[in-house]
Protein backbone atom coordinates (compact mmCIF):
# COMPACT_ATOMS: atom_id res chain seq x y z
CA UNK A 1 0.00 0.00 0.00
CA UNK A 2 2.52 2.08 1.09
CA UNK A 3 4.57 2.11 -2.13
CA UNK A 4 1.17 2.35 -4.36
CA UNK A 5 0.54 5.24 -2.80
CA UNK A 6 3.85 7.31 -3.05
CA UNK A 7 3.43 6.00 -6.65
CA UNK A 8 -0.10 7.70 -7.02
CA UNK A 9 1.81 10.60 -5.72
CA UNK A 10 4.57 10.75 -8.50
CA UNK A 11 6.83 9.57 -6.19
CA UNK A 12 9.79 8.41 -9.02
CA UNK A 13 12.73 8.11 -6.43
CA UNK A 14 13.57 7.71 -2.20
CA UNK A 15 16.53 7.97 -1.08
CA UNK A 16 17.71 6.21 2.48
CA UNK A 17 19.57 3.86 4.36
CA UNK A 18 18.32 0.18 4.97
CA UNK A 19 17.51 -1.44 8.00
CA UNK A 20 16.04 -4.32 9.26
CA UNK A 21 12.86 -2.57 10.71
CA UNK A 22 11.99 -1.16 6.86
CA UNK A 23 12.92 -4.50 5.65
CA UNK A 24 9.36 -5.00 4.15
CA UNK A 25 9.38 -1.54 2.52
CA UNK A 26 12.17 -3.03 0.35
CA UNK A 27 10.34 -5.81 -0.65
CA UNK A 28 7.27 -4.18 -1.67
CA UNK A 29 9.70 -1.72 -3.51
CA UNK A 30 11.35 -4.31 -5.40
CA UNK A 31 7.89 -6.35 -5.99
CA UNK A 32 6.60 -2.92 -7.71
CA UNK A 33 9.08 -3.20 -10.63
CA UNK A 34 10.95 -0.54 -10.87
CA UNK A 35 7.95 1.95 -9.90
CA UNK A 36 10.18 4.05 -7.88
CA UNK A 37 13.84 3.52 -7.32
CA UNK A 38 15.54 3.23 -4.48
CA UNK A 39 19.17 5.25 -3.75
CA UNK A 40 21.18 4.17 -0.96
CA UNK A 41 23.30 6.96 1.22
CA UNK A 42 26.02 6.15 2.53
CA UNK A 43 24.18 7.67 5.84
CA UNK A 44 21.09 8.77 6.68
CA UNK A 45 22.03 12.49 6.96
CA UNK A 46 23.07 12.26 3.30
CA UNK A 47 19.74 10.58 2.15
CA UNK A 48 17.90 13.80 3.67
CA UNK A 49 20.16 16.17 2.19
CA UNK A 50 19.53 14.06 -0.99
CA UNK A 51 15.68 13.94 -0.61
CA UNK A 52 16.31 18.01 -0.03
CA UNK A 53 18.27 18.65 -2.78
CA UNK A 54 15.79 15.82 -5.32
CA UNK A 55 12.69 18.16 -4.30
CA UNK A 56 14.37 21.33 -5.10
CA UNK A 57 15.92 20.94 -8.35
CA UNK A 58 13.17 18.60 -9.85
CA UNK A 59 9.73 20.32 -8.82
CA UNK A 60 8.43 16.23 -7.34
CA UNK A 61 8.45 15.41 -3.68
CA UNK A 62 11.35 14.67 -1.82
CA UNK A 63 11.28 11.24 -0.06
CA UNK A 64 13.84 9.93 2.73
CA UNK A 65 13.63 6.59 4.60
CA UNK A 66 15.00 4.99 7.76
CA UNK A 67 14.67 2.82 10.40
CA UNK A 68 13.30 4.49 13.96
CA UNK A 69 15.32 5.59 16.42
CA UNK A 70 18.86 5.84 15.93
CA UNK A 71 17.75 5.92 12.25
CA UNK A 72 15.45 8.79 12.65
CA UNK A 73 17.42 10.53 14.68
CA UNK A 74 20.33 10.79 12.42
CA UNK A 75 17.26 11.91 9.13
CA UNK A 76 16.81 14.90 11.83
CA UNK A 77 20.07 15.63 12.27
Amino acid sequence: FLVERLSQWGVTRIFGYPGDGINGVFGALSRAKGKIEFIQARHEEMAAFMASAHAKFTGELGVCIATSGPGASHLLT
